[in-house]
């Protein structure tokens, strides 16, 4: 039976899962992530324990089976910046992960000399710490000898699905797909490819950048004696535009939105760019043939993240799983709110300098209470999304499909539907994420004919209809807007 091979590097773990022809799991291996918070707001990857937890779990996989891989596909934490020595492979300093706020006061400065509409109209993206391409300046200027040796040509970037491509491959090929470049500030979404003007705003040679390819592509073949099989890498993409494939947004219109360490919404715009008057981003969705599909994208830094915080920071609970039953518990949220603006605000904010904060606190107030307060934070981010996407002239959403770690908790999803007043659908394969790079290297090995066959293994496990009556929507929405008035002192 031919499969298909999908290694899922993400914020906080690192996963291989094997799936059939139909997209369904066959075998899957797993391990956490470290996290590094060297300083307020900087957030950290060590690289060289991502690759050895990619080769370890592709080892494990791949002993599992008998079956012909048919081909690889790369899914990734976007945004999140490796610099490597290209004779050595080896990376010069930690990862700098999407997270990390360091680099505020230069995109500060270059929003106040006037840069930002022309990043934004290149780029689609707004002028923040969030991307690439300040994280590479950062690197290059902070760690000796860094700049000089990208000048003359001895290092190489590029975001994890470049680093972990490089690697597999013995350092025969160093590039990227559409979507991640897409996430840079250094790549024109509307000329496909990468902008020699926003290379020397930040100060970045351009051969430091690696070639830009669809999303199904030749990557490359492993290396020989690197994993068990020498094996065919046909697929790339970022996370969420991965989890768009997997989930089958293949219409304009048609809307995703994953529940992980952040939260990430994606809709569907076509062939079209739709530019945003409400700070969401204007991205690629996918490019296949050399034709991009574009999305309009909100992101939230913080969701899971939060409930992690629960856990390993203030130890209320000891598992993510006990948070269903806390939430469900209780009949009301006691007019508790937690904005979880630990590394700043995202969409539609975008304000780096917010941090986080707990309203309504009273001597009733419990564990529970604060669990509560965790998981309705993100569905209120969710419905600040869904708005700021409305007021963008989008179409109203039919229905959500739903996809991450979060979503396996239907309290959650039920509560989302009430506060969205849309239907949640949740697929059957909780894994869209890696399932869609799985479906890129399909299309590539020839496994698949078309999008249509895609989205003909689309199956859902549960829909969630909303029933919360409008004045108690209302009223929680009015909380929340309340105490993010109250976070930003507006």
């Amino acid at each position: 039976m031919d499969c298909l091979l999908a290694i899922d590097q993400g914020t906080t773990s690192t996963r291989t899962i094997l799936f059939d022809s139909r997209g369904r799991t066959l075998a899957k291996a797993q391990r956490e992530l470290t996290q590094y918070y060297p300083a307020d707001g900087w957030v950290e990857h060590d690289a060289e324990q991502i690759w050895e937890q990619v080769v370890e779990l592709t080892h494990r996989v791949l002993g599992a089976t008998e079956h012909r891989i048919a081909a690889v596909g790369i899914t990734n934490q976007r945004e999140t910046t490796v610099v490597w020595d290209r004779a050595s492979g080896k990376p010069i300093a930690r990862a700098i992960v999407w997270q990390d706020r360091r680099t505020a006061p230069l995109c500060r400065r270059l929003i106040g000399e006037g840069h930002e509409p022309m990043v934004t109209a290149r780029t689609g993206l707004l002028l923040d710490p969030y991307f690439s391409a300040s994280k590479i300046a950062w690197l290059l200027d902070n760690i000796p000898g860094a700049r000089a040796a990208a000048e003359r040509g001895a290092l190489a970037c590029g975001t994890v699905d470049s680093f972990l491509l490089w690697r597999l491959t013995g350092g025969a090929v160093h590039a990227t797909d559409a979507t991640n470049a897409a996430r840079t500030l250094l790549f024109d979404i509307h000329r496909q490819c990468w902008d020699d003007d926003l290379l020397r705003l930040f100060g970045i040679p351009r051969c430091l950048m690696p070639d830009v390819r669809d999303n199904v592509a030749h990557f490359g073949t492993t290396a020989a004696g690197l994993v068990p099989r020498r094996l065919t890498i046909g697929g790339m993409a970022g996370d969420q535009q991965a989890a768009t494939v997997g989930q089958a947004c293949f219409s304009p219109g048609m809307v995703k939105s994953t529940y992980g360490t952040g939260c990430f919404m994606l809709m569907n715009s076509g062939a079209r760019p739709l530019a945003s008057r409400h700070r969401l981003l204007t991205t690629l969705a996918y490019r296949l043939d050399g034709v991009p599909t574009y999305a309009l994208e909100g992101s939230i830094f913080v969701a899971g993240a939060a409930v992690q915080w629960l856990r390993d920071g203030l130890k209320l609970i000891k598992s993510a799983g006990e948070t269903e039953a806390l939430a469900a518990g209780l009949g009301h949220n006691s007019g508790v709110y937690l904005v979880p603006a630990f590394t700043g605000l995202g969409a539609p904010y975008w304000d780096p300098e917010a941090r986080g904060a707990i309203f309504g606190l009273t001597r009733a107030t419990g564990i529970a209470e604060i669990v509560r307060a965790a998981l309705e934070a993100v569905c209120y981010q969710t419905n600040d999304l869904l708005e700021a996407m409305s007021a963008d002239g989008a179409s109203h959403v039919a229905a959500l499909r739903v996809d991450g770690g979060m979503v396996a908790n239907s309290w959650l999803m039920q509560f989302l539907a009430d506060l969205l007043a849309v239907p949640v659908e949740r697929p059957r394969e909780a894994e869209t994420t890696a399932l869609g790079a799985a479906f890129l290297a399909g299309l590539q090995a020839g496994l698949f004919g078309s999008l249509d066959d895609i989205a003909a293994c689309w199956e859902r496990e549960a829909r969630f209809e909303p029933a919360l009556p409008a004045d108690r929507r209302a009223g929680l929405l009015e909380g929340w807007r309340d105490a993010i008035a109250r976070l930003r002192g507006t």
